[in-house]
């Protein structure tokens, strides 16, 4: 259901939540779902220095508590999933939010860059994850028996190779079962945790939240550091907020309170109690908690679990894409749609085999899911630091709170994400780089194309004739007029464009109809069809046509002309020619961009995809005209 309504809208009963939430369980929560996997077994790692003693033990299920509770639970459920663009979460929809708090051009500069920033990070997550999580899951056969070792590598990237592979197949089906399995899994983890927890249940002792404080009075700088791997136990949080728009708030919050979040914790609980029991259970209290007959099963549902873990970011990096293409962030890339129904299950090859290519690096490199927790998590702190900053605007300025209420809600969530990003930033060296680094050269690709498209635009305006002029010029040497439909893009509706003056001067014709079209994206997800077209209608046969989309629709622009009608523009596609400039760019001195700026700009553009197959036009009907600017 791409849904949505605000929660205090939705009149669904509960019964018909149940559904979705469960739908909800295997696409928002994969990534949160399998941290226990690693997370216990990193808090305790013997490089970090933490002693294995029970008051250290109870003093980390504290902190995984709270920090479950503040970060997930109070500022992703409860509060930022209240901040949706039309039913849309994500830190695209958050940063356009957040541009309507001001006026200032500087500012909202500032905002797009940061919020761009956090958006380029997900990428860096979209690698890791699926590293990490299969590499976890596959390592219990290591706990089977150590025969199993030497295979552990190999298996792990052939899972992950047939993970990129099916991509281009769509997930509709497979996401079918998405939702019973994860059940499955929640239900697994609550199921084991339990078992250690009636064995020693003095592990509850942890929600007291003094267990945290004397933890951190005990072992000082070690406990601070020992920070950046509880960080594990929440990545993932973020997801409950960009997958809003699939289910809507109120089933994520159903099943996040009444189902996941207890047997989460549950398992981590069981976890601390099995290393109560016997500290040596550390080296991997997950797979230990499993009986023994049911550990070959329990690999087998793990690699499952982390594939559909590994799917959610996968899509999530696809969608991003095309978010940033339409507003203008990213050239055009191939998008396929993977299903007839759902729009949004969409396959990007290029960032697909890039994903690959950087997953396989990455298991190659680190060879371990121990050694890639000391990349993970830093990018994901930065990332709700950034959400955080994002959202005390949105409170203060479009929800009114007063300063009082903003300045509390920023002070106690920025304090937690500033903890934990700090704990991380100990980790750069140790790979925690590799993130940040792929971060900054997305981000700085997304700065360099946006700046290149308004240097490119308005060199080109420089040359461009004003409309109202030309078409009073038609008046005194009318040229011939040819039955049918010239359809013209353009991103100036004031000027004319290049492709129609070659036209003219070319083939010496007009046709009958002269349609100029700009597209024009919104700050909100999607566009209804009925706000889709707007239609002037000018002298001599002359239509500008304003064409709208969000910047999560599909651009189909014979589709759009179509909805034209309804406003007195007649269209037949079969009768229509679509003319579109091909434009080839020429570095010179003195550039806009600056001498290495340009030089990737032109490249990304020359590589950029067909303008025809992105705005949906048939090949047959398309008419392209060449020009060289130069920058």
């Amino acid at each position: 259901m791409s849904a949505v309504l605000a929660e205090g809208q939705d009149k669904r009963s509960t019964a018909e939540v149940l559904p979705v939430a469960l739908a909800a369980m295997g696409v928002v929560f994969g990534d949160i779902g399998t941290s226990p996997l690693y997370t216990m077994k990193e808090v305790f790692n013997v490089h970090h220095g933490l002693a294995v003693t029970p008051a250290n033990v109870l003093g980390v299920l504290s902190l995984v508590f709270w920090a479950l509770t503040i970060v997930v639970s109070l500022k992703y459920v409860v509060y930022i999933t209240r901040a949706d663009n039309r039913g849309e979460g994500g830190i695209m929809a958050l940063t356009s939010l957040a541009l309507r708090t001001t006026r200032s051009p500087r500012l909202a500069r500032l905002m797009s860059a940061v919020g761009l920033f956090g958006a380029a990070l997900f990428y860096g997550d979209g690698v890791i994850t699926p590293a990490i999580s299969v590499l976890s899951a596959v390592e219990g056969l290591e706990v089977a028996t150590p025969a199993f070792r030497p295979f552990v590598l190999p298996i792990s990237l052939v899972v992950l190779t047939g993970l990129f592979v099916i991509q281009s197949k769509g997930t509709a089906r497979v996401g079918a079962v998405f939702g019973p399995v994860m059940l499955f899994w929640f239900a697994t983890l609550g199921v084991l945790g339990t078992m250690n927890v009636v064995r020693h249940p003095d592990v509850l002792q942890a929600f007291n939240p003094l267990h945290a404080v004397h933890f951190f009075a005990a072992n000082k700088g070690i406990g601070f550091l020992a920070l950046g791997a509880i960080v594990l136990a929440i990545t993932g949080g973020e997801a409950l907020y960009a997958d809003m728009g699939h289910f809507g708030r109120r089933p994520i919050k159903l099943a996040w309170f009444g189902f996941v979040f207890p047997a989460l914790y549950l398992n981590y609980l069981g976890q601390g109690a099995l290393i109560l029991d016997d500290p040596s259970a550390v080296q991997n209290p997950f797979y230990l908690l499993v009986p023994e007959p049911l550990l070959y099963p329990m690999v087998g549902l793990s690699t499952l679990a982390t594939i559909i873990a590994s799917q959610a970011v996968i899509s999530g990096a696809f969608s991003l894409t095309k978010q940033a293409v339409q507003l203008g962030y990213s050239p055009r890339v191939h998008i396929i749609h993977t299903s007839e129904k759902e729009v949004g299950q969409i396959y990007v090859p290029n960032v697909n085999w890039m994903l690959l290519g950087a997953v396989i690096a990455l298991v190659l490199g680190f060879r371990s899911s121990s050694a890639l927790a000391s990349a993970y998590g830093i990018a994901v702190t930065l990332t709700m630091m950034i959400d955080t900053l994002l959202a005390f605007l949105v409170v203060r300025a479009l929800w009114k709170w007063g300063w009082g209420s903003a300045l509390a809600f920023v002070a106690v969530f920025l304090t937690v994400d500033f903890a934990f990003f700090a704990a991380n930033t100990v980790k750069i060296f140790d790979g925690g780089w590799f993130p940040l680094v792929l971060g900054l050269f997305i981000h700085a690709l997304l700065m360099i194309w946006k700046r290149g498209r308004a240097a490119l635009t308005e060199r080109m305006q420089v040359d461009t004739m004003p409309l109202d002029l030309f078409i009073q010029s038609m008046f005194h040497d009318p040229p011939i007029r040819v039955p049918g439909t010239g359809v013209f893009m353009t991103t100036a509706p004031d000027g004319v464009p290049r492709a129609l003056l070659h036209n003219l001067l070319h083939n010496k014709v007009l046709h009958a109809r002269v349609v100029l079209v700009t597209m024009i994206t919104e700050d909100v997800p999607y566009v209804p069809a009925s706000e889709r077209v707007q239609v002037e209608e000018l002298d001599f046969g002359f239509y500008r046509v304003f064409v709208r989309y969000g910047f999560k629709d599909d651009p189909d622009i014979p589709a759009a002309l179509a909805l034209a009608e309804g406003q007195g523009l007649p269209f037949v596609l079969m009768e229509s020619s679509f003319f579109l400039g091909r434009e080839t760019l020429i570095p010179r001195a003195g550039s806009l961009l600056g001498r290495w700026r340009e030089q990737i700009f032109i490249l990304m553009f020359r590589n950029a995809h067909s303008a025809a197959d992105f705005f949906c036009i048939p090949a047959n009907r398309v008419v392209e005209f060449g020009t060289q600017i130069e920058l």
